[in-house]
């Protein structure tokens, strides 16, 4: 691509009261984005949207200084980019209509598969989300999906882990410029994401994670992929904006569906109510509705349940398996076992893996 090219597109990005559609429509009336700037301004509004404050906005001297700045960091900092007209812009987003006619990224990124799936959910991620997120991406697997999120705390971080963890291709989309990592806790898993996967975004460099950026990265995660799967919502939440919009696409929702006194299952629970998502219980329901090879589907894996438990910890397991996720002096009033003598044996049926330690003292099968 051209300098003038880029220069053009970025100064038409930077435009004050031009979004992504009425950019498109400039880019489509005028011919190709370098002539948007050549044209007469009475010829610009004639153009159907195009009033006189947006002409003026485009031939703002202050933004024209913007785009250089920022293409002359691009080109120095050799900054990898896609435009919306060219082969290689994500094929899905290519089919909505508010797609960012610029994106930025880093990594190693191949969208040459239509097996693309955004995972998101509440930040507050708890042992049944987490649990069902890692399995689900493990059943993934012998279809090299690519899992997609928003690199957030929770349902996000624990997709990329996960994806990375068994080698699949995972893309974090920032809502925010490549120069910064948001939250900085997960600085930590960027190279990884970079090496099995990579980053997208649709801000220039030194873009802060401002609030609003957070819904326009949304539609990025929704559209990129071929169906956005949420894993455990409050009632109100990101990860359903994420939902509405990919119902806007026509793209497929999956919701995970949990008790109903659950708080961080009622999200979910009320996408599936009210027809907005498909129940997800496992990966099958993914790779059935996508007609994806079913003999490739991978075989569900069943816990050993043939350990040899002594008494009191088949009585344990009985109990809990019942039961629930219950606190330790419960399980020691109900099983009457002693609290000093329960610790011990709960740590050895730990080491067997058929009871899990959770926070706050807690246990469950």
């Amino acid at each position: 691509m051209t300098s003038e090219k880029l220069l053009a597109i970025l100064r038409l990005q930077t435009t004050k009261n031009v979004g992504d559609i009425m950019a498109k429509r400039l880019i489509s009336a005028t011919g190709n984005v370098e002539q948007i700037f050549k044209e007469k301004p009475q010829n610009l509004a004639k153009i159907n949207g195009i009033g006189s404050t947006v002409i003026q906005h485009l031939f703002d001297t202050e933004n024209f200084k913007r785009a250089e700045e920022e293409l002359n960091y691009i080109q120095k900092s050799k900054v990898k980019f896609s435009y919306f007209l060219d082969n290689d812009y994500p094929e899905n987003l290519k089919h909505c209509i508010d797609a960012p006619i610029l994106l930025f990224y880093d990594g190693n990124i191949n969208l040459n598969t239509n097996k693309i799936l955004s995972i998101v959910g509440t930040r507050n991620i708890t042992s049944y989300g987490r649990d069902f997120c890692n399995q689900l991406i493990e059943d993934l697997t012998p279809y090299n999906s690519i899992i997609v999120s928003g690199f957030a705390y929770g349902v996000d971080i624990c997709a990329h882990k996960a994806a990375i963890k068994q080698n699949l291709q995972t893309i974090a989309v920032f809502a925010h410029g490549l120069d910064s990592v948001y939250p900085k806790t997960h600085k930590k898993h960027i190279h990884e994401v970079k090496n099995n996967g990579g980053i997208i975004t649709e801000f220039w460099h030194n873009e802060t994670p401002q609030r609003e950026n957070f819904l326009k990265r949304n539609r990025i995660v929704a559209g990129i992929s071929r169906g956005t799967i949420i894993i455990e919502s409050a009632k109100k939440g990101g990860s359903l904006v994420t939902a509405d919009i990919a119902n806007s696409y026509n793209r497929d929702v999956f919701a995970l569906a949990g008790r109903t006194t659950d708080i961080y299952s009622e999200g979910c629970n009320n996408l599936i109510k009210n027809n907005q998502a498909h129940l997800l219980s496992s990966a099958e329901d993914v790779v059935k509705m996508f007609n994806w090879d079913l003999s490739k589907a991978s075989t569900p894996k069943q816990k050993e349940l043939f350990v040899t438990l002594t008494e009191t910890e088949q009585k344990l397991y009985d109990y809990l398996l019942q039961n629930g996720k219950q606190h330790l002096d419960l399980i020691a009033l109900e099983c009457q076992i002693p609290v000093y003598q329960l610790s011990s044996i709960l740590v050895q049926m730990e080491l067997k893996d058929v009871v899990k330690p959770l926070p706050g003292k807690l246990f469950e099968v």
